[in-house]
């Protein structure tokens, strides 16, 4: 959902300027570089993310997903679509069909509370604590690897991690010059084309890789179109013991707005209608402003420094700088002049009978010009009984938020360009952890994880009045591991978490930071051919930010405190090789998430205790399964399936106001072969969605009053590809 203070947008790609910094970079590694070994370090890469990741021998419950994985599918959706089949993960998009803007719920939790990092750096917004996947298109495609630690996991970069927490590790260097070109395309006229490179080490030591991708869709959900440009490019140096990344990516987008939804008559007659842009013109004709679409641009710096001590020492440091700026443009009906005072002055707007006019049509452009910047570093101590890490990071925001008028039908005494509000907002959020996991007996190990983190925002808006708040979380986290044989090892931890409001939380008036105390309980097995993760979770909240049904005008939800809650759950997932042939991957969760004694207001306007009720978004059974054969060496057929039940969309159970349950399926098909002449290898890649044309919602709004929306996703539909690699 579309918001004016999506962070970290950016001012478009300037290709000279980053060809100049990564030369500039080469020039001076080269400079002070001695190191002659050409040892190959890949495990370095891996040092990027491991301050923030997690293994088997960890009390965190976290599933993988590597790019062997990604590539099967990967023809022009977004991350949260190709990450949907994991456990306890809700995936949904507003264009109907993946492409555009995606979300993304963990345990019924949303984006804002889904910590994301790219390479151990922060991506989530600074304000809104949202996640953009649209304005990073095809980053699939630069992904090496991504982890999702469930629950509050470990500590890390960034806003609080309420349900779970997301780290991605771009690609690896390749120590052999590469080359990659795929395309595809499919139904509702969607179309991705990349193109991707890599020198190999040149000298062994150096290494200059990049992608450049174009993504476009007409989407399934009427006028929901997407016009996706990105780019990535990396200069690594590799030394015995160093590793030096140097990495620009980015991109832009304009999307065709479709964040309304519908209302449930309109769901039964057209589920592709979309009111975005919708006005009715002087003759009494309804028709749609053609330009009602969402404009970002986003660029991305990282600078990485990876050093290997000795055998037990090791650091990474690395500085990041992302610039955003962009708008998205509305047609509004009959807009209050008022609301425009101080460039449509309600004294001066006259009709042609010389009567003050209270109203006008105009078009209006929301903007937002911003710098995000600064600094996360580790030191990592590892010897045979116990491992260390010192990290931790600083970063600050800077957001320039106003508006303009560019077209008024009453425009009084107005200059194109005038801004009818101005509002900024500065936010530093800093952090410090230190992380050990100790071996005390041959079986038994302990881990130990503590954390403080700093946050201050300021901002001075009409949406949010005078902010001005500082807070001070402590986050300490702990766990037992034990591993009774080779294959069964059980886990227990506890972790504390905290997090600040976010913007939109303080329009709804004085709010209180939310806490949370997230107890896991798990079992993983693991043998040849069968591999099980099991584990109970209780997360109790306190004062947890629940929705009141309402929106702003740009459609972002509203929030309040909503005292006690918690989410009582049981994960189960699996992999079972029946034989070469034949996998099954299937994971179910169960769970109770409850407010306790919430309160809410009646017609009246008065207080109402309605006990324990159900929080919103928050389905009691999610299951998926992956059934996986393949007949022949080069051939892959996989069939995908997700079920999730229906699920309430406000926290006072409402049954007028659920989404149904529904049951999806998938068809994917990869066939690869290796050549020994011009390619390495040709894929074709076949991604069938929805194979039964199933009719389903998987979101919705409840403004309150009656007032429910929906966002119905695709029926059946389809997307082919080819990759050639040489």
């Amino acid at each position: 959902m579309n918001t004016i203070f999506k962070g970290t947008q950016v001012v478009r790609y300037s290709s000279s300027k980053s060809i100049l910094f990564l030369f500039s970079f080469f020039y001076s590694v080269f400079s002070f570089s001695q190191v002659k070994d050409t040892t190959k370090v890949n495990q370095l890469d891996e040092v990027l993310v491991s301050a923030l990741r997690v293994t088997t021998k960890t009390p965190v419950t976290f599933s993988n997903m590597d790019k062997k994985e990604i590539k099967s599918r990967n023809l022009g959706q977004d991350i949260p679509v190709l990450m949907g089949y994991m456990p306890s993960v809700i995936t949904t998009t507003e264009a109907g069909a993946g492409i555009g803007y995606t979300g993304i719920r963990v345990r019924g939790t949303d984006a804002t509370r889904v910590n994301v990092t790219v390479n151990g750096i922060p991506y989530n917004d600074s304000e809104s604590q949202g996640t953009f996947w649209v304005n990073m298109p095809d980053l699939a495609s630069s992904v090496e690897s991504l982890q999702l630690q469930r629950g509050v996991g470990t500590s890390t970069n960034g806003s609080g991690a309420f349900g779970a927490s997301l780290n991605m590790l771009t690609d690896n260097y390749a120590t052999k010059a590469t080359g990659e070109i795929a395309s595809s395309f499919g139904s509702f006229n969607s179309n991705k084309n990349m193109v991707k490179f890599s020198t190999g080490l040149l000298n062994d030591h150096f290494e200059l890789a990049g992608r450049l991708s174009t993504i476009k869709s007409d989407g399934y959900i009427d006028r929901a179109s997407s016009d996706l440009k990105s780019y990535f490019l990396q200069g690594t140096y590799v030394g015995k013991t160093t590793l030096i990344k140097a990495l620009v990516f980015g991109g832009t987008q304009k999307t065709y707005q479709a964040w309304n939804g519908i209302d449930g008559e309109t769901l039964k007659e057209n589920r592709r209608f979309n009111s975005a842009g919708m006005f009715t013109d002087a003759n009494g004709v309804d028709r749609f402003y053609d330009n009602e679409t969402d404009n970002y641009n986003q660029d991305h710096y990282q600078l990485h420094w990876n050093e290997s001590l000795s055998d037990n020492w090791s650091t990474t440091l690395a500085f990041h700088y992302t610039k955003g700026k962009g708008y998205f443009e509305n047609y509004k009906q009959d807009a209050a002049v008022a609301d425009y005072g101080n460039i449509l002055p309600t004294k001066t707007i006259v009709d042609d009978d010389g009567n003050l006019v209270p109203v006008t049509d105009l078009i209006r452009q929301k903007w937002l010009d911003n710098d995000f910047y600064g600094t996360t570093f580790s030191v990592k101590y590892a010897a045979d009984k116990l491992d260390v890490i010192l990290g931790g990071g600083w970063n600050k925001y800077e957001g320039d938020h106003f508006g303009k008028v560019i077209w008024a039908r009453n425009s009084g005494p107005t200059e194109l360009g005038d801004h009818y509000y101005d509002d900024f907002s500065t936010k530093i959020d800093g952090n410090i952890f230190a992380k050990a996991n100790y071996q005390i007996t041959s079986q038994l190990s302990f881990y130990g994880d503590l954390q403080y983190r700093r946050v201050s925002y300021e901002a001075n808006s009409w949406e949010t009045g005078l902010v001005d708040d500082t807070f001070n979380f402590f986050n300490p986290k702990a766990g037992l591991n034990f591993q009774l044989d080779p294959k069964s090892t059980f886990y227990f931890s506890y972790a504390r978490a905290n997090r600040e409001p976010n913007r939109t939380d303080y329009e709804g008036g004085n709010v209180k930071p939310e806490k949370l105390n997230d107890f896991e309980l798990g079992w993983r097995f693991n043998s040849e051919n069968f591999q099980l993760n099991s584990n109970l979770y209780y997360m109790a909240y306190k004062d947890q930010l629940v929705l009141t049904g309402g929106l702003n005008d740009v459609g972002a939800p509203i929030r309040t405190n909503s005292g006690d809650s918690y989410r009582l759950g049981l994960e189960v997932d699996a992999v079972f090789r029946l034989s070469d042939k034949w996998t099954i991957a299937p994971n179910f969760t169960i769970s109770d998430n409850k407010n306790v004694d919430f309160f809410s207001e009646d017609s009246n306007g008065d207080l109402a205790n309605l006990g324990n009720t159900n929080i919103a978004f928050s389905p009691e059974f999610i299951a998926g399964n992956i059934l996986s054969f393949s007949p022949l060496q080069p051939l892959k057929l996989n069939l995908l399936s997700k079920f999730v039940s229906d699920q309430y969309m406000n926290n006072i159970d409402d049954t007028s106001s659920k989404l149904k349950d529904y049951f999806v399926n998938d068809f994917n098909a990869v066939y690869e072969i290796k050549t020994k002449s011009i390619f390495k290898s040709i894929m074709v890649n076949l991604l069938v969605n929805n194979i039964f044309n199933v009719d389903y919602v998987s979101n919705g709004t409840d403004y309150g009053g009656g007032y429910v929306y929906y966002y119905p996703q695709a029926g059946t539909n389809f997307l082919a590809g080819l990759t050639l690699k040489f």
